[in-house]
């Protein structure tokens, strides 16, 4: 085996390792992240995100959207545990409760130019 063979097995077993000890309750709340992630709107809100925060007012206009659904969107990412709000006067401001988020997306970014679904 060479190293890059063996340190990737290594990596699938301690993986496998850390999933046999979860519970149907853990596999459910990393589903709920997923599902979370599963809209066109809601990947850009965390896109945008990553430059810093937001106002729903700012995220409504550059998503094209009524301020209704892109609230909703929102709620469910808050919901799943992606972002927090701060609410100032009128308003609120959305930003990222874990950065880290982002790293998935490298790895998404990945498989779709390794399946030519980007194309």
């Amino acid at each position: 085996m060479t190293f890059s063979e063996t340190w990737l097995y290594c990596q699938v077993m301690e993986m496998r390792r850390k999933l046999e000890g979860s519970t149907r309750l853990d596999m459910e709340a990393r589903a709920k992240v997923m599902k979370a992630l599963g809209h066109p709107s809601r990947l850009f809100i965390v896109d945008e995100l990553s430059f810093g925060e937001r106002c729903v007012c700012e995220l409504t206009e550059m998503i094209g959207a009524d301020i209704s659904t892109v609230s909703k969107h929102l709620t469910l990412l808050k919901k799943a545990g992606i972002v927090l709000d701060d609410r100032r006067g009128q308003q609120v401001f959305y930003r990222l409760r874990v950065p880290c988020i982002l790293n998935f997306f490298g790895c998404i970014e990945a498989v779709v130019k390794e399946t030519g679904d980007g194309e």
